[in-house]
C-alpha cells in the first residue's frame, strides 16, 4: 500500500499477523512514552488443570477479546495532588475528540489513555477527603492523573487473529488552549499527518527485533535479582502486627455502625531489578490477566497484571466488573476445587460481593437512565494463576446527556477497593495506611474517539519510579474478618507480582522487612 497515496481518514493499515505483541511493544520503544493495554488472551489465561465445565472457569467474555498499543501522545495531561482540579481539562479534551469510527475496528482507534490514580478521588469530595490525605507520608510522588491524546494506534483482534495500524491525523492544536477557537484541520492536513505517522510506525515494526524477549512463567523465579545478591528484600509500610490491628480497629468500627466494609493494603515496596518494560513482559508471563497493562508516564511506569474491570462503555451501554472473595490456587486440581466451594458457599464472601454490586448500582444510577440498572452475574467464579475470585457484572444505559468523563467521575474510585459508605471507607483508609497509595486502586484505561471506553481497576499493580518498585495489595474487611486470614490474603495476592521480580519465598530468594515504625 503507498501510503501518501491514501486519502482516507482515518488511515487503516493491516499488519501482517505474524507479529507478536511482546515484539511490537519492544519495537516501540524509540518512540517514548509507550501504552499497552493488554489482554493476556483468554485461551492463554486459561488454567490448564481444569477440565470439565463444573470446575474453575477462565473468563470468557469480551473484555478479554482486544489488546491496544501505542505511544508518543501528542498532548499530555498531568496533575499533582495538589494541583487544582484536573477533571474539567480531562472533560475538555474527551469532548474535543474527533467522532471518528471504523465500525468493523476494535473499540481504541485514537484518544485518551491514561491513569486515573486513586487520590484522583479528592478533587470529586475535596471537604471530606482532603484532610485525611494530609495525614499520609508522600515518599514516592506520582501524578494523580496522567493521560495523552493518542493520534493513533495498533489494535489487536485475538479472536479474529487480525492486527491494525489506525491513524487519525490530528493537529495537535486542536487540542490546544490557545488554538481553541480555530477549526479543525483540512482533509489534506490530516491526510498528511496521518501518513507521516504511519511511516514513522512502520518503520519501527520493520526493524530487527530489539532483542527483548519474554520470559516463560518457568523462568521468573529467582532470576532477576541484581548481580551478587542472594536475595530481594520486601518492604512493607506497616510494622510488625500492625497491619492485623489495622483489620481488627476496622472490624471494631464496623461494629459501631461506622462502615459496612473497608480495603484495607499495605504497601509493599523493593528495589526496581530491570528496567521496567522488561519486568512487564515477566509480570505478564507470571500472573497473566485480561485487565493487563502497561503505562510509562515518563517518570514513573504503571505495569498491572488486573483481572478485573472498571467501567467498559460500548454505544453508552456501561458494564462494571466488581471482584470481591479470594481463594488461593494451589496447583492441585481437587484441593482448588474444594477452595472454590468453600468460596462459593462462604455467607462472608458473598455479603462482601453482593455489598459492593450495591455500591455500584447505586453510583451508575446517578449518570444512567432509570431502571437500566442490572445485574446480569451475581457472585461467579473466575479462575487465575495464583488465586481464584468470585466476580460480579453490573449493566446498565447512560442517561442522555452524560458523557464518558461524567460516568468516570460519578463512579469513580471503584468500590471494590474502597468499601461501604464509600466516602467513610476512603476515610477509614486514609486514616489506617501510611502512605497515599498512587496508581493502584486508580484505573487504566481509554476513552476513544469512536465514543467507547474501557477502564480497569489498578489491583495486581506494580509502580516504578525513584528506581523503586511500589507493589500494594490488600483486601476487603467485614465484620466477620480474622486479622491474620486478611494479612495472609494480601500475600496470596501479591504472589504473582513477587515471583516476576525473583523474590521466591520457598527459595530463600526473598526476604520481608518490617516497618521500623512501631
Amino acid at each position: 500500500m503507498d501510503l501518501h497515496d491514501a486519502q482516507s481518514i482515518p488511515l487503516v493499515v493491516p499488519l501482517r499477523a505474524t507479529l507478536d505483541p511482546e515484539d511490537i511493544f519492544c519495537r516501540l520503544e524509540p518512540l517514548g512514552r509507550r501504552v499497552w493495554l493488554d489482554s493476556v488472551h483468554r485461551e492463554e489465561n486459561a488454567s490448564p488443570s481444569v477440565e470439565d465445565a463444573g470446575a474453575l472457569q477462565s473468563p470468557a467474555d469480551p473484555h478479554g477479546r482486544y489488546s491496544f498499543l501505542t505511544a508518543d501522545p501528542i498532548v499530555r495531561l498531568s496533575a499533582k495532588p495538589s494541583d487544582p482540579d484536573p477533571w474539567p481539562e480531562l472533560a475538555r479534551l474527551a469532548k474535543l475528540l474527533p467522532a471518528s469510527k471504523v465500525q468493523s475496528l476494535p473499540p481504541f482507534q485514537g484518544g485518551l489513555v491514561g491513569i486515573l490514580g486513586y487520590e484522583s478521588a479528592r478533587w470529586l469530595e475535596p471537604i471530606e477527603l482532603a484532610t485525611c490525605h494530609r495525614q499520609q507520608i508522600d515518599d514516592l510522588p506520582t501524578p494523580a492523573m496522567s493521560f495523552g491524546v493518542f493520534d493513533w494506534a495498533i489494535a489487536i483482534d485475538h479472536d479474529l487473529e487480525r492486527q491494525w495500524l489506525i491513524c487519525q491525523g490530528w493537529d495537535r492544536d486542536q487540542f490546544d488552549r490557545t488554538h481553541a477557537g480555530s477549526s479543525e484541520a483540512t482533509v489534506g492536513r490530516k491526510v498528511e499527518l496521518a501518513n507521516k505517522r504511519a511511516s514513522q510506525v512502520l518503520a519501527l515494526l520493520d526493524e530487527p527485533s530489539p532483542g527483548l524477549t519474554e520470559p516463560s512463567s518457568a523462568e521468573v523465579p529467582g532470576r532477576r535479582l541484581p548481580d551478587g545478591e542472594s536475595h530481594c528484600e520486601i518492604r512493607s509500610n506497616f510494622a510488625e502486627g500492625e497491619f492485623r490491628s489495622a483489620v481488627s480497629s476496622i472490624v471494631k468500627g464496623i461494629g459501631r455502625g461506622d462502615t459496612f466494609q473497608v480495603n484495607l493494603a499495605q504497601r509493599l515496596t523493593a528495589e526496581q531489578p530491570c528496567a521496567a518494560d522488561e519486568l512487564y513482559l515477566a509480570l505478564r508471563a507470571a500472573n497473566p490477566a485480561p485487565q493487563s497493562g502497561f503505562y510509562d508516564g515518563g517518570t514513573f511506569q504503571v505495569l498491572s497484571s488486573s483481572p478485573e474491570g472498571f467501567l467498559q462503555i460500548r454505544e453508552r451501554r456501561v458494564v462494571t466488573r466488581p471482584i470481591k472473595g479470594t481463594r488461593r490456587r494451589t496447583g492441585d486440581r481437587k484441593l482448588d476445587q474444594a477452595l472454590a466451594e468453600e468460596m462459593l458457599a462462604s455467607e462472608k464472601e458473598r455479603a462482601e460481593n453482593i455489598m459492593i454490586v450495591d455500591l455500584m448500582r447505586n453510583d451508575l444510577s446517578r449518570v444512567c437512565t432509570d431502571h437500566s440498572v442490572t445485574v446480569s452475574k451475581l457472585c461467579e467464579l473466575e479462575s487465575y494463576e495464583f488465586v481464584q475470585h468470585l466476580v460480579s457484572v453490573v449493566e446498565a444505559e447512560l442517561s442522555q446527556g452524560v458523557s464518558i468523563v461524567d460516568c468516570l467521575r460519578a463512579c469513580f474510585p471503584g468500590g471494590s477497593v474502597t468499601g461501604a459508605p464509600k466516602i467513610e471507607a476512603m476515610k477509614t483508609i486514609a486514616r489506617l495506611e501510611p502512605n497515599p497509595r498512587g496508581p493502584y486502586c486508580g484505573s487504566m484505561g481509554y476513552i476513544s474517539c469512536s465514543g467507547d471506553a474501557d477502564f480497569n481497576i489498578l489491583i495486581r499493580t506494580m509502580t516504578a519510579t525513584d528506581e523503586v518498585l511500589q507493589i500494594p495489595v490488600g483486601g476487603g474487611i467485614t465484620a466477620r474478618s480474622h486479622p491474620a486470614d486478611e494479612e495472609s490474603e494480601t500475600w496470596t495476592k501479591a504472589q504473582g507480582m513477587l515471583r516476576a521480580i525473583g523474590a521466591n519465598w520457598s527459595s530463600g530468594s526473598a526476604r520481608l522487612v518490617l516497618s521500623p515504625k512501631g
